[in-house]
């Protein structure tokens, strides 16, 4: 969403870079084009202009001075738009995605939003992230306005074996809310999450009827879903909805398509009400806790190590990394069956390039055109056909492949032998990665580094030139 912004900003500090004094019309260019950047990211203009006068005030007190030792002017003027993008964003103390929880469950949490947010889908994506952080989440359908809102729901509750509550067409979501309170304590729930309706705009009958049940249930968080790629807009709906029901978060959408990102750099400073959660995909599992100080980074082009980390062992299947380590370790080899099995495990992350981002200094390169659209070509699922294409044989010694055998086994996948080439040289390069990770973990006695929970993971690295 970010990318037009961060390749803005990269370019102004690029031309800062190497200077050891900020003059006053260093700092003056510099203003002018973030200003720039940011008002055509669609940032709220109030807010730009008072964003750029605390960064001009912080940087020209620099002016003249000799920069710290093993720092540039570029650095110092990064690190400033690097703080006060933070505090743009909920400073740096916000605890991302805190849940206030009841004292005695269930926490009650009701979702309020326009129709076409993908209410009732992050209304599954929450209660899924809920029951992957221990608690026992139950989902209530109360939208009876949009044509099958209920069966929606109930799928995406059999979908994750989560339950659902619902009841026949004719019942006022007021009365059904509160009727399934009682439901939640019989089924032990300790979370339950109200999935109310949305209208096409604000207007009186909505938000009469999200304030009735706010009354009736008081519950412990009030969150609104809202698309992120609808600019201003979105900030004008979260305004509205604060003042008249009173939120205690929001939930950014589509924070992972190609809109300039404006409305997720303003909401949060126009309304007052903090970010907890940003949508990240269509997948039931793309639901990320919000952190002011990650999404700045990956603004910046720092990426988000940290979220990286966190989706690697939310993704990865430990017994299976510690088999594949054992198997590494006796020598017993690392085999095409289990480079199919962490591409597997890869693709659960997330596509390529949204992972690549969160790695720092890789933005710059994601910025080329070619290696963007190879990256976007799901290079990871050739990879699977062609190894599934393989007789078991084949798999567990790749050596044998000949050159008959490639062209067998590029009908069986769709490809080519040069694409099953490639692919046999990444797996070697893989190969190599994963001896030499081994005799690094052998010859530390154990150390791990920060990087060390990926796991199996490792081996990745080697798709090569296959991944691009």
């Amino acid at each position: 969403m970010f990318e037009s912004l961060s390749q803005r900003l990269d370019s102004v500090f690029e031309r800062l870079r190497g200077k050891g004094r900020i003059t006053e019309q260093d700092v003056t260019e510099a203003m002018r084009e973030v200003r720039q950047a940011l008002l055509e990211a669609d940032v709220n203009f109030k807010l730009v202009k008072q964003f750029v006068a605390r960064v001009q005030e912080r940087a020209m007190s620099a002016i003249g001075t000799e920069v710290l030792s093993g720092v540039t002017a570029a650095q110092q003027i990064f690190g400033i738009v690097h703080e006060e993008l933070v505090a743009m964003l909920g400073g740096a103390d916000d605890t991302g995605g805190k849940i206030q929880f009841a004292g005695a469950p269930p926490t009650i949490i009701m979702l309020v939003g326009l129709q076409g947010s993908g209410k009732t889908t992050h209304a599954g994506k929450l209660a899924n992230w809920f029951r992957k952080n221990g608690q026992k989440p139950g989902i209530v359908a109360a939208d009876m306005q949009r044509p099958a809102a209920v069966q929606q729901l109930q799928q995406i509750g059999r979908q994750l074996d989560i339950p659902v509550y619902a009841e026949p067409p004719g019942n006022k979501p007021v009365d059904i809310t509160q009727r399934s309170l009682k439901w939640a304590r019989e089924q032990a729930l300790t979370i339950l999450i109200l999935d109310t309706a949305g209208r096409l705009h604000i207007d009186e009958d909505l938000m009469r009827e999200v304030a009735t049940i706010r009354q009736r249930t008081q519950p412990q968080e009030v969150l609104l879903v809202v698309d992120a790629m609808t600019g201003q807009d979105a900030v004008r709906v979260a305004d509205e909805f604060n003042k008249t029901v009173g939120l205690t978060g929001l939930i950014l959408t589509k924070m992972d398509g190609d809109a300039r990102g404006g409305a997720a750099l303003s909401v949060r400073e126009v309304t007052g009400v903090p970010i907890k959660f940003m949508g990240t995909g269509e997948k039931l599992d793309a639901l990320e806790q919000f952190y002011p100080d990650r999404l700045a980074t990956r603004i910046l082009g720092m990426g988000d190590v940290l979220s990286l980390i966190e989706d690697a062992h939310r993704s990865v299947d430990i017994e299976e990394a510690k088999k594949l380590a054992r198997k590494v370790k006796t020598g017993k080899g690392f085999d095409l069956e289990d480079f199919k099995g962490q591409i597997a495990q890869m693709r659960k992350m997330g596509p390529m390039a949204q992972l690549l981002e969160m790695i720092p200094g890789m933005g710059k390169a994601l910025s080329d055109p070619d290696v963007k659209a190879a990256l976007e070509g799901d290079q990871m699922k050739m990879a699977e056909a062609i190894i599934l294409s393989m007789t078991p044989e084949e798999r567990h010694n790749p050596d044998m492949i000949n050159g008959s055998r490639k062209r067998r086994i590029a009908r069986g996948s769709g490809t080519t032998p040069q694409d099953i080439n490639q692919l046999l040289a990444s797996f070697k390069q893989s190969q190599k990665m994963m001896k030499q990770v081994m005799a690094m973990q052998q010859g530390g006695k154990g150390r791990r580094g920060r990087l060390g929970g990926l796991g199996g993971l490792g081996g990745l690295g080697g798709l090569g030139p296959f991944g691009q």
